[in-house]
């Protein structure tokens, strides 16, 4: 990531891999401990990185995740209301000016069956952000009405115009069987949708099998 002079990046900490000469580095809470508390329910550490550029002509951070992953690029300018909702955790970087706010599943059978919490990432304000996903990113524009069902761990991101809800898997050789669990996620349109073909906690399972 490019910074001009006194640009400013705000990361989650650790994902730092090097910097370049005159980028300064402040570990925060980015808003006091109210705000960090907030972070952490929504997936992310207490604190924050803070790297702003002191020179005079362009400083370079690069970053990487914890885990194999691929590295998505949001203008939030692009979404309704300059704001996009996350999967917990999904956060990696972004604009100083870009806040992270909780936001909670409507429904308790949201939060409880859907396999992604109560809780998810709500980012909002000016400037791009960077979120993770992991295996193949599909990127989806639903129409009015148009409804998707999906496996609720595939899910990254969706713009606040979507419904988030679940549905109950029908067929009983499909919630035995099928993998998937006995509910699902259904997003209803209109707006768009990032979905992952490889969900983490899947990775996982696979290892410890």
């Amino acid at each position: 990531i490019e910074l001009e002079p006194e640009q400013c990046l705000r990361a989650e900490t650790g994902a730092m891999i090097f910097m370049t000469d005159g980028v300064e580095m402040e570990t925060t809470t980015a808003g006091g401990f109210g705000e960090g508390m907030k972070r952490m329910m929504t997936g992310e550490n207490f604190f924050v990185s803070r790297f702003t550029y002191h020179g005079s002509e362009k400083g370079k951070v690069v970053l990487g995740t914890s885990f194999p992953s691929k590295i998505v690029h949001l203008r939030l300018s692009d979404f309704i209301g300059e704001s996009i909702i996350c999967q917990k955790g999904a956060f990696l970087c972004g604009s100083d000016t870009v806040n992270i706010e909780m936001e909670f599943a409507k429904k308790f059978g949201v939060g409880f069956f859907g396999g992604e919490g109560f809780i998810l990432q709500r980012l909002t304000g000016s400037g791009d952000v960077l979120v993770r996903a992991s295996g193949t990113l599909i990127e989806r524009d639903l129409q009015p009405g148009e409804v998707l069902r999906i496996s609720s761990g595939c899910l990254v991101a969706f713009e606040s115009s979507v419904h988030y809800d679940i549905t109950m898997m029908k067929g009983a050789k499909n919630v035995l069987f099928g993998g998937e669990g006995l509910f699902v996620t259904t997003l209803t349109g209109p707006g768009k949708i990032y979905l992952q073909s490889l969900p983490f906690d899947r990775v996982v399972g696979e290892m410890a099998a």
